[in-house]
């Protein structure tokens, strides 16, 4: 009687079976070329480092380059060592209900409102309306709340890209009393 392990598998079918057993290496292959993208588009950025100073725009994706070509191959080698991820145990969803396209829908129309109105009303209006909608499509009613969250939400990061950190963002009506 021959049983299923005495039949010898083709070549396809064990190739098949080896990269089933090693499917995380398409993970350290997409970080890979994440990370040559990374440096390369960061190495090939063109920038005065006289305007700069030592530290220029240059060194965070550098970084972050390195260190994704860095993982990558630690992964490859965990994963060719037998490493193995660990099976997912489930969140506290129920797989078997449909999307609530209802609330993708809000949330893409807050999104795309918001990026219409930066122009015309400035960061703080739109962000604002953007925190708020966002509160509401997920499912908050507090609307004695959420308005004045959102509100300062928007200003305290209006404040901290425009003033600290020197990103420059539409400040609309609002821009002489920022």
């Amino acid at each position: 009687m021959t049983t299923q392990t005495d039949i010898p598998r083709s070549e396809p079918a064990q190739r098949r079976s080896w990269l089933h057993e090693h499917s995380e290496l398409g993970v350290c292959v997409l970080l890979l070329a994440l990370g040559v993208l990374v440096l390369t588009d960061a190495l090939t950025m063109d920038v005065d480092i006289t305007q700069r100073g030592p530290v220029g725009p240059k060194t965070v994706p550098v970084v972050v380059g390195i260190g994704l070509l860095v993982i990558a191959a630690l992964l490859a080698v965990d994963v060719l060592r037998g490493g193995r991820g660990q099976a997912e145990t489930g969140e506290d969803i129920d797989l078997s209900e449909p999307a609530d396209w209802r609330t993708v829908l809000l949330l893409t129309g807050v999104f795309l409102g918001a990026a219409v109105l930066i122009e015309p009303v400035g960061f703080p209006v739109a962000g604002a309306l953007l925190f708020w909608g966002a509160a509401f499509a997920l499912g908050s009613r507090r609307l004695d709340r959420d308005p004045l969250i959102a509100a300062v939400l928007s200003l305290v990061t209006y404040a901290l890209f425009n003033n600290l950190l020197g990103v420059p963002l539409p400040g609309g009506p609002l821009m002489g009393a920022l």
